[in-house]
């Protein structure tokens, strides 16, 4: 018998939640196959399996809450053939991937049934399928209030909702006499647990919010000649270096430059020391499904527009598929956001955890603006810089921002200095 347990996930993470259990009770596994799916803070973490056998048990269900080193399967050792036995309770597809407790039999020998103590004695939970736990949570439903029709007592999907749809008791007493109304959801109504990594976003968020003065200061930029040398040199950068050429590296080489001319914006905050960070690792805010994210793309300043665009392109790609790891997301010293390509007019970006400054770019938009003594029509977008009025003044967070815009309007600037 070998126990399945939470591993070493990361220096600063001790527990995960239970996203998906890739195998069930009965399922042969091979040593070193994935078993389960955890959901950290930062990424999500396949779990192998150390041993080859079948898996006997599942301790926890998905959405579970599990810490480092906690055992969270068992896995009997050897072949699946003479080691156990599906039960025809099983056989039911919608109940393929419940946890079964005590119904699946040996072929080669009698095992005493355990207790029923025993059962539920590490939790003192109902028995229910992982699949069954997760809908109640979602319906708001106790699954001890739930009643089923298994010999065994385990709540199944199908019990969850017949409970869910049968008619609510109102009890024996009139409605006039009950003293204080009292909230009840209703089918208008969805209650949805948080995912882990949404709930660090949250937290996260309010104490940079609480632990920082934050400012923002914007201004605009005037796209029109990054967008024609943009639309002059695509295909030839496509061919030459089989990546398409997106504003992201424009702004990404003007921001490194104007970190190297106001390097307390590439700085972080160490109690009472200014940490002025001699390396230039900008962040790339990515949406997924789950949440933001903002891996990191390192030494922008040794690295051209084409390194920098194949590195966006590589590391978005990894945020959809949750393939990032750790490092790729620690030890950053500057993020970019684009709230641009939803729409975002303007915004105040939040600071990345330490950081000290962050930069949000926006939608490009047809304004009419002063060119000389005229107004003409002109493709627009607003920036904004997000940041700590501990360490950076008024004048560094300006000449920063106009250093970005200046950059841009002359994107050649930035050509030669690739």
């Amino acid at each position: 018998m070998a126990e399945i347990k939470v591993p070493e996930l990361a220096e600063s993470i001790t527990e995960g939640t239970i996203a998906q259990w890739l195998k069930q009770p009965g399922d042969t596994v091979e040593k070193g196959e994935f078993i389960v799916e955890l959901e950290t803070d930062k990424v999500n973490v396949e779990v192998i399996s150390e041993e080859a056998g079948v898996i006997q048990e599942l301790l926890f269900a998905e959405g579970d809450t599990v810490e480092v080193g906690q055992v969270i399967a068992v896995v009997e050792e050897g072949s699946a053939s003479g080691s156990v036995t599906k039960s025809p309770v099983q056989a039911d597809p919608a109940e393929a991937d419940a946890p079964v407790k005590n119904v699946e039999q040996p072929t080669s020998q009698q095992v005493t049934p355990k207790p029923k103590e025993e059962e539920t004695s590490s939790t003192d939970r109902t028995i229910a399928s992982p699949a069954a736990r997760k809908l109640a949570r979602e319906k708001g439903i106790d699954l001890t209030a739930v009643s089923t029709v298994d010999p065994l007592g385990r709540v199944r999907v199908q019990d969850v909702e017949s409970h869910s749809s049968a008619p609510k008791q109102t009890g024996s007493v009139p409605i006039a006499s009950t003293p204080k109304a009292v909230p009840v959801e209703d089918d208008r109504i969805k209650r949805e647990k948080m995912s882990r990594r949404r709930q660090t976003i949250a937290k996260r968020l309010l104490e940079v919010k609480q632990s920082t003065a934050m400012l923002t200061t914007f201004n605009e930029i005037d796209m029109t000649n990054v967008m024609a040398l943009r639309s002059r040199k695509k295909d030839k950068f496509f061919d030459d270096h089989d990546v398409r050429l997106g504003f992201m590296s424009f702004f990404t080489k003007a921001v490194t430059s104007a970190l190297k001319k106001y390097p307390y914006v590439n700085a972080e905050l160490d109690g009472d020391e200014v940490l002025l960070k001699q390396f230039y690792d900008i962040g790339i805010a990515v949406s997924t499904e789950e949440g933001l994210v903002v891996p990191i793309v390192r030494d922008t300043d040794r690295k051209n527009f084409a390194e920098i665009e194949a590195n966006i392109g590589q590391l978005a790609k990894k945020a959809r598929d949750k393939k990032l790891q750790i490092s790729d997301m620690t030890g950053g010293s500057f993020t970019i956001t684009n709230g641009g390509v939803f729409g975002s007019l303007m915004s105040t970006p939040i600071l990345n955890g330490t950081q000290v400054g962050i930069l949000g770019m926006h939608t490009i938009q047809k304004r009419p603006v002063a060119i000389g003594d005229e107004v003409q029509i002109r493709p627009m977008m607003y920036v904004a810089l997000s940041y700590d009025h501990r360490v950076i003044d008024g004048k560094d967070s300006v000449g920063f921002l106009k250093t970005v815009k200046e950059l841009i309007e002359n994107p050649e600037d930035l050509l030669l200095e690739s």
